[in-house]
């Protein structure tokens, strides 16, 4: 606002100027020059004279007037002329003439730039000094709003000291410890300062009793400075340090707290199901732990009808009843502890659910609801990020009426944009809407459908208002009563354009004041801008609400729109006309986002980040994308718009190589991929290694100590390089350092020690990423030399093999091994993280510094420790190790023995996972190296061979085999001489191999009448060599027996063009192909070669029949369902010269049907009779050759003919019927026609009828019957027709019982009256 006023003022001056400027213009005639150094206008002071009404004397000597130095120079330059010129007045005139036009011309001259560099300073000065008022405007001192505050924490915790700071210019801030400068590289690992917008917090990590005391933050800027303090109390079990040595608080023994155990890693859930995410924690929760909070994405989750949360014991959970795509993000449950807030955080990937058609696109998300009114409300929403085989050409968009029951489709075209306005709504109604997309398989998936929306009018609370009157009573007044009186309804005001697209516009205009207690509605008009012509928009729709969307305007088109209320009263003048509107500009699709890049994180996950799109401001996230390198198989990596440019993407499969690529998502849809990531191989990221542990007494001479640790239990993706020792005697605050340079071994020697004080140790891993945080430390080892005689601990404990029922346990022997050697050792199990109640494993002491630890439960964790023993008794027990699960790791292998192709006996191991540094390290008994003499190692891919020379019975033995930055990928296998007896075989066997056979000796004949013997084994090299013998002398291939060899094959054949008896005999294949070698006899002698001698002799024969035409089927017969018989054969190999004729007894036969384009004759006999029967005979022939085929129709074949026609026959009756007559019933079945060797037969209730008195059988061609004369009640019943064909029986039935028997004997009486 002072800057406005300030502007404002420097506008006014200038119009004052430039107005009085103005006025003297008007008033002289000659221009006036006047610097704006002046104070003010001469026109003020002096009269305005006109320069040629002056002389110049007269100007000189205006000595009250301002003037610049030239003007007293040429004052005193006139002087000395008039002294000098006395005499010579008569000249003066002209000379003075002369003298004042100069005068003038240098006044003007000199004025102009004075003036010039006058407005140039007077404009900076002003600039500067707006400049400085802006400043002034906005400095403040510095000052703390929030200031520190006091702590009190327990030794070992984490606190936080923050405050803020604020003032203009940004304060320097300096933080102080006790009145000194806090000096953060002294404990870099300790502190940790961060200054981020004004919050400064400071960071102290394991709290000791040293941090206690006073901290202030000083706050300095030119304008003065500010400070604010915070003292820190660490209690211990030694009291309470704040800010004084001698400050002392009482113990307070506080509950054990609970913190997170077990956590819930990154999760995939798919569309639709279910989610749970647990999280256990170290012990029961604490009532004020009790509340554990959970968050999506910062926001916090409460119980509900979707979302159940519960709290039992040491587990807290949250279930999501149905995930969708709006739920993925990162979950968050936080937990109270005494000192702070603690989180544990990961993301939630929600996966498409089952596609709705093959090909279709997955579903939209995010649809919201806004602009409700009666009958209309806006919907929006997010673009899915699959678009399934082709790419996503639209949505539709769904209702659903609470009180129906099925969706209804909003609009008939499909929606490009990611919103859409739904009309023709009912008032007072609850709708639920989803979106579907559109790509040319069909429409995809819907989205997770809205909340119920109730439509009604939103301005409704507006014109009720409620009064108070006396004794709390209210008063509550509508402004439908008090517009009671108003009838015909004002126009409404205010008609515009809310939502303007490519395919509609959106109207909104304001309901008329006063309205009236009659509800209203309204008309749409439109019409073309600069047209007087109006038409209805709204045709036949019922608008009930200010809201109305147009989509049939004609692109490029500006329409003017105006609205109409209507009540029950009639109808209001028109509105005034709406500024011209048309359609907008298609709305394009982002650009992709540029400079994907991919940067290691884990070894399952990979930070991925990327740059944002130059044009960013219609951007509602990025969708991400993965494949392995050189497949193309993308997959969708999050199914929500992520919004920033960095996310970690997790699931990934460890030392495989990916590429990724991005989209960016706005309304419009997505845009294109954006280029490739450089491919990336998923591997951990270098850290520091995590602090050592277990520091233990090894060794004390009085003034030495040999000190020992375990290893960092995670080494930063980098091998521990060294180790770095700190010391300091108990009682002191300040640690010193012992080593300078890095210990390479996990065990030092620390010197110049005072014999009977006390001293503590800690110990920093480093790597090439730098040096870890120190370990925990160690208690007070007094510094006295050690005499006892028995031996000291045993240190360095390890697991090897952990499986689920054991592992093995290697230790290192005690330094000081006491009066006399080291015997042996003992071995104590504990069960559980903490328990103290240790089990003895071994009776007998074991020698070795090695032992198998077997019969543990699979997913038990278990604590070891190892005493020594010699002479003098049990020396004191290691440290316990780590807590160890007993459970085999996914992906384990064992170390596999065998032989390799050159017959060397080997030791195999494969690891499912390694690193380009990883390194497979074979040993003996798990301490004892491979002698390079006897066997070499060898890497091979993820495994490694250790392959050896010649072994034998001292080669036996345990050998183990691990790697070097993963000592729990280990194995280890017991080479026996059971192994080395049944290896050797087996190594004979490669090194003096037998080719393979694939088949024996085969003889075929072909068609032609060749012969081909041949045998085939595995694939031989070129250098193979063959020797093939015939009864006993070497052969090779002649022009009547040809042999081939194909190697690559392992093909050996012998062609014969005719087969003779001098090739009778054995038939040997000697084969070599290196040190491989195999024989292979074929005996091709007595019936063996007669049989082959014969069918070549045959095929031959039919080889050349077949040389002109020929039959391919000869003749034979058949019977069809019309009981014909079908007598047919085919030729082939004809041509136009060929004829085929039919023969019965040596007699043609004429009535041939003969089809000479598929070669096919047939001879069709309507009715079989006994002269069918005879010798049938076809010869086909022309120019090349004649073929013959026969068909002897004689005897058994005619036989055979007669009952398949029987059979064909019986199956063509037809089911009985009964026929009355004056003498009886007539019992018949119809046949296509019957023959003498068909047997027919009658029965009544299952008897045969024998022809009697009563009763006649009979039949005709074509018919079978029963004749029942006299019929008496006696004759009903069922009656059965058996057909027999001379193998199977075919029946027919009647049953003449009730009404049929009663009806037919009905029918007789009255033919028989």
């Amino acid at each position: 606002m002072e800057t406005r006023t300030v502007m404002r003022r420097e506008q006014e001056e200038q119009s004052s100027q430039m107005s009085h400027s103005m006025k003297l213009s008007s008033q002289i005639k000659k221009k006036t020059f006047t610097s704006s150094d002046e104070e003010a206008s001469y026109s003020d002071f002096y009269p305005i004279i006109p320069a040629d009404l002056m002389s110049v004397k007269e100007i000189l000597n205006m000595d009250n007037l301002p003037r610049h130095s030239t003007w007293e120079i040429l004052n005193e330059t006139l002087a000395a002329d008039d002294e000098y010129h006395r005499d010579k007045w008569t000249m003066f005139g002209n000379e003075a003439e002369r003298v004042e036009l100069d005068v003038i011309r240098n006044q003007h001259v000199l004025r102009t730039r004075v003036d010039k560099l006058s407005l140039r300073k007077q404009a900076q000065y002003k600039a500067s000094a707006h400049m400085k008022y802006l400043e002034h405007l906005s400095q403040k001192t510095p000052d703390f709003p929030i200031p520190l505050r006091a702590h009190t924490v327990w030794e070992g915790m984490t606190v936080k000291l923050s405050c803020t700071v604020q003032g203009c210019p940004p304060p320097k801030v300096t933080w102080y410890k006790d009145g000194l400068p806090l000096r953060m590289t002294d404990r870099s690992w300790n502190y940790s300062l961060q200054q981020t917008y004004g919050l400064n917090s400071l960071e102290i990590r394991r709290c000791s009793p040293d941090d206690a005391g006073e901290y202030k933050v000083v706050a300095k800027s030119h304008l003065g400075e500010a400070m604010t303090f915070g003292t820190l109390v660490v209690n211990s079990y030694q009291g309470a340090v704040a800010g004084s040595e001698h400050s002392q608080t009482p113990v307070l023994k506080l509950e054990q707290e609970a913190l997170f155990g077990n956590t819930f890693p990154p999760t995939w859930v798919k569309e639709g199901s279910s989610l749970t995410l647990q999280c256990t924690f170290t012990s029961a929760l604490l009532p004020f732990q009790q509340d554990i909070s959970w968050f999506r994405d910062g926001i916090q989750l409460y119980q509900s009808s979707t979302v159940d949360i519960k709290t039992v014991d040491n587990k807290a959970s949250i279930t999501l009843k149905a995930a969708h795509k709006e739920h993925e993000g990162v979950y968050t449950a936080r937990l109270r502890t005494w000192s702070e807030i603690q989180e544990h955080s990961a993301f939630v990937y929600v996966t498409d659910g089952s596609a709705a058609v093959v090909g279709g696109p997955a579903s939209p998300l995010a649809v919201k609801v806004s602009d409700v009114n009666k009958d209309y409300v806006f919907l929006t929403w997010q673009p899915p990020s699959a678009d399934g085989a082709s790419p996503v050409e639209g949505y539709y968009v769904e209702r659903y009426d609470v009180g129906q029951s099925e969706w209804v489709c909003c609009n008939v075209h499909i929606q490009k944009m990611c919103h859409y306005p739904v009309f023709g709504l009912k008032e007072g109604t609850l709708y639920q809407f989803r979106v579907r997309a559109v790509n040319k398989a069909g429409a995809g998936r819907p989205s997770k459908a809205t909340e119920p929306i109730l439509t009604t009018d939103p301005l409704e609370h507006t014109r009720t208002t409620v009064v108070k009157v006396d004794r709390g009573r209210t008063i509550t007044i509508t402004k439908d009563e008090l517009e009671g009186q108003v009838k015909a309804p004002f126009p409404p005001t205010n008609v515009h354009a809310c939502e303007v697209s490519d395919t509609y516009v959106v109207l909104s205009w304001t309901e008329p004041e006063p309205r009236g207690r009659e509800p209203l509605t309204f008309y749409v008009e439109r019409s073309l801008a600069g047209k007087s012509s109006w038409e209805l928009a709204s045709l036949d729709m019922m608008v009930n609400s200010p809201r109305f969307p147009v989509f049939d305007l004609v692109k490029g088109k500006q329409y003017c729109f105006r609205v109409r209320s209507i009540n029950k009263y009639g109808v209001s003048d028109p509105s005034e006309p709406s500024e011209p509107i048309s359609l907008g500009k298609m709305q394009a699709v982002p650009a992709p986002p540029p400079s994907v890049m991919a940067i290691s994180d884990t070894d399952t996950s990979v930070l991925l980040q990327w740059q944002e799109p130059k044009d960013k401001d219609d951007i509602l996230g990025y969708y991400l994308y993965y494949s392995e390198t050189g497949k193309q198989d993308w997959k969708t990596v999050n199914n929500k718009p992520f919004t920033k440019t960095r996310f970690t993407v997790h699931g990934l499969k460890t030392r495989k190589e990916y590429v990724f690529r991005v989209k960016s998502v706005s309304r419009a849809g997505n845009s294109i991929y954006s280029n490739e990531s450089q491919p990336i191989l998923v591997k951990s990221a270098i850290n520091v290694p995590s602090a050592p542990s277990a520091i233990a007494l090894l060794l004390c001479t009085g003034s030495e100590m040999v000190l020992g640790w375990r290893a960092p239990a995670r080494d930063g993706g980098d091998p521990v390089r060294g180790y770095y020792l700190d010391q300091k005697e108990k009682g002191m605050k300040t640690w010193r350092e012992v080593n300078i340079k890095p210990a390479k071994e996990r065990q030092f020697k620390v010197c110049d020690l005072t014999s009977g004080h006390f001293y503590q140790f800690r110990v920093f891993a480093a790597n090439m990423a730098g040096v870890g945080k120190p370990s925990e430390a160690s208690e007070a080892f007094l510094c006295e030399k050690w005499t006892m005689p028995e031996p000291g601990c045993p240190y360095d404990l390890e697991f090897r093999e952990v499986r689920n029922s054991s592992l093995v346990l290697l230790w290192a022997a005690p330094l000081y091994v006491g009066r006399s050697p080291v015997t042996g050792y003992f071995l104590e199990i504990s069960q559980g993280d903490q328990s103290d109640d240790w089990t003895a494993l071994n009776e007998e002491p074991v020698s070795d510094t090695h032992y198998k630890v077997s019969g543990l439960q699979a997913g038990r964790t278990y604590r070891l420790r190892v005493s020594a023993i010699n002479e003098a008794g049990v020396g004191c027990a290691s440290l316990p190790t780590e807590p160890v699960t007993a459970q085999t790791q996914p992906g384990t292998k064992n170390i596999e023995i065998g032989v390799d192709d050159d017959g060397f006996i080997f030791l195999g191991y494969e690891a499912h996972e390694m690193s380009d540094d990883s390194k497979f390290l074979w040993s003996k008994n798990y301490t004892e190296p491979i002698d390079a003499g006897r066997a070499q190692a060898q890497t091979k891919n993820n495994g490694s061979v250790l392959t050896f020379t010649d072994p034998s019975e001292e080669d036996l033995g345990l050998y183990t085999v691990e790697m070097s930055d993963n000592p729990n990928l280990s194995s280890s296998y017991d080479f026996t001489a059971e192994d080395l007896e049944r290896l050797k075989e087996l190594s004979w066997q490669v090194r003096n191999p037998l080719i393979a056979l694939k088949s024996g000796w085969q003889v075929e004949v072909s068609e032609k009448g060749a012969i081909r013997l041949w045998l085939q084994t595995e694939s031989l090299s070129n250098s193979a060599e063959l020797r093939l013998i015939f009864n006993d002398r070497e052969i090779s291939s002649t022009p009547q027996r040809k042999i081939n060899f194909d190697k690559a094959k392992g093909l050996v054949e012998i062609l014969f063009d005719q087969l003779s008896q001098e090739d009778e005999g054995s038939y040997t294949a000697q084969l070599r192909d290196g040190r491989a070698k195999n024989q292979f006899t074929l005996v091709f002698v007595d019936q063996k070669f007669r049989q082959t001698l014969a069918l070549a002799d045959a095929n031959r024969r039919d080889h050349q029949r077949k040389s002109g035409p020929y039959f391919q089927d000869f003749l034979s017969w058949s019977v069809n369902e019309d009981c014909e018989l079908i007598i047919k054969c085919k030729v082939t190999n004809i041509n136009k010269d060929t004829s085929l004729k039919w023969f019965k007894e040596g007699v043609a036969v004429t009535q041939v049907e003969y089809d000479q384009s598929s070669g096919t004759s047939t001879l069709t006999i309507s009715q079989v009779t006994k002269k069918e029967a005879g010798s049938y005979r076809a010869v086909v022939s022309d120019g090349r050759g004649e073929d013959v085929s026969t068909l002897e129709l004689l005897d058994d074949e005619y036989d055979k003919l007669l009952q398949q026609l029987s059979k064909q026959c019986a199956m063509s009756a037809s089911p009985l019927k009964i026929q009355c007559t004056a003498e009886g019933f007539k019992l018949y079945c119809s046949l296509k026609y019957y023959i003498n060797y068909l047997k027919t037969s009658w029965h009544f209730k299952e008897k045969r009828i024998d022809q009697e008195a009563r009763t006649k059988p009979d039949n005709s061609m074509q018919k079978v019957w029963i004749e029942i004369f006299n019929p008496t009640e006696n004759d009903k019943g069922k009656y059965t027709l058996e057909m027999f064909d001379g193998k199977e029986t075919h029946k027919r039935h009647l049953d003449l019982s009730g009404q049929a028997f009663a009806d037919a004997l009905l029918e007789y009486q009255r033919l028989n009256s």
